[in-house]
């Protein structure tokens, strides 16, 4: 008979916040906190922006064509965290980058990440729909 367990919180015996889960083959072990993402938002980033649904995500800004920030709402520790992220473009010769180290027009807070949407050709976009993740450690 398999079990249910129900629980409202987890903290670990050494450290609340350190729980060790082992991995897939009973040798390697990692740590709960590391492997969740802190934030994460899809949005409509034409027309008006807007979120269509998000975690940690207090709000956007639309920067420019292209260019969006998402504001987070617990911070990041560092400016050193991982983020990633998607979007989809109208048809099929929409090839788009999702670019965040490209200068003035993107770059990694505490507490935001402003991205750049562009298109293969070099040409900044507004696409409908865009998607955000962060990784890393929580301030």
């Amino acid at each position: 008979m398999a079990s249910i367990l129900k629980v409202d919180e987890m903290q670990g015996v050494t450290s609340a916040g350190d729980i060790t889960i082992t991995g897939e083959g009973g040798s390697a072990t990692m740590q709960l906190q590391q492997g969740v993402a802190k934030a994460w938002c899809s949005l409509n980033g034409t027309g008006t922006i807007a979120v269509r649904d998000s975690f940690n995500t207090s709000s956007i800004t639309d920067h420019s064509q292209g260019v969006h920030s998402v504001n987070l709402q617990s911070s990041m520790a560092n400016d050193t965290y991982v983020p990633t992220g998607s979007v989809i473009g109208t048809s099929s010769d929409n090839y788009y980058s999702y670019v965040t180290s490209d200068g003035s027009n993107a770059h990694l807070a505490t507490g935001s990440l402003r991205f750049h949407i562009m298109h293969y050709g070099g040409t900044s976009n507004d696409l409908d729909r865009v998607h955000v993740c962060i990784n890393g450690d929580l301030a």
